[in-house]
């Protein structure tokens, strides 16, 4: 238990004597970060839309079963792909006439569904929120009118479309989050080199690093006089003599 205690205290003495580097590098950290998120990086929005997988069914009067259920939710994986593939977004970028390539469209695109859900929704995130928008709306369009002729199925239907916020908020950056992170690994950063340079230190200090180093009893310490001190004796022998 000693041992340990005189550890801890070790420890604190390092971040007690580093304490101005670590708060140095975790307001820089912190600065640093904050400038990135509301001056550097380009704010990026997001929105989306959702589409709805239906087994055709020619007998109106008959019910969906389970299996019929499962069927749909395998070929989510299938039309997740698709929805990414060229043939959809090379009609997406010549509908909207986009200077942009399929491969370049699809880094903006992600496709998801809910476990055992026959929702998809198609999200798109751009630094233009109206282009985030139409994007993710002209996407589903176009894919449900091709599906039928690349699957011979007829079992999509647009279940909400994407739709542009008045006065909409960016996703990315997040600075509080960024700055958050940034002061954590500006206080680790500031700890690890505090210890680094305790480590490197090897300079004799005090009468204990002595005996560490030369592993022999300390007998006896020449103080350091001053100037100041020697005038201040001085002074007080000649009180002394006067009195």
């Amino acid at each position: 238990m000693e041992e340990e205690t005189i550890s801890l205290r070790e420890i604190f003495e390092v971040i007690r004597k580093r304490l101005a580097l670590i708060i140095l590098l975790t307001v820089g950290a912190a600065v640093i970060a904050g400038v990135l998120s509301f001056f550097v990086l380009t704010p990026q929005y997001e929105n989306s839309s959702q589409i709805l997988v239906n087994q055709s069914n020619p007998d109106p009067q008959q019910q969906f079963t389970q299996q019929d259920v499962r069927t749909n939710v395998e070929l989510i994986n299938t039309y997740n792909v698709i929805i990414k593939s060229p043939r959809i977004l090379d009609l997406v970028i010549e509908r909207m006439n986009l200077n942009m390539t399929a491969g370049q469209l699809a880094d903006k695109i992600a496709v998801s569904s809910a476990e055992n859900s026959q929702v998809v929704t198609v999200t798109v995130t751009d630094p233009d929120p109206k282009l985030a928008t139409d994007l993710a709306n002209t996407i589903v369009r176009v894919f449900q009118a091709e599906i039928p002729q690349l699957m011979n199925v007829n079992n999509v239907n647009i279940l909400t479309e994407a739709e542009l916020a008045v006065n909409p908020s960016p996703v990315e950056p997040n600075p509080m989050l960024n700055i958050a992170i940034a002061i954590v690994l500006g206080i680790m950063a500031g700890v690890g080199i505090a210890f680094l340079l305790e480590y490197l230190d090897n300079t004799i200090k005090n009468e204990a690093d002595i005996e560490n180093h030369l592993q022999v009893p300390v007998l006896g310490v020449i103080s350091f006089v001053g100037d100041d001190e020697l005038k201040e004796g001085a002074n007080k022998r000649s009180r002394r003599g006067t009195t």
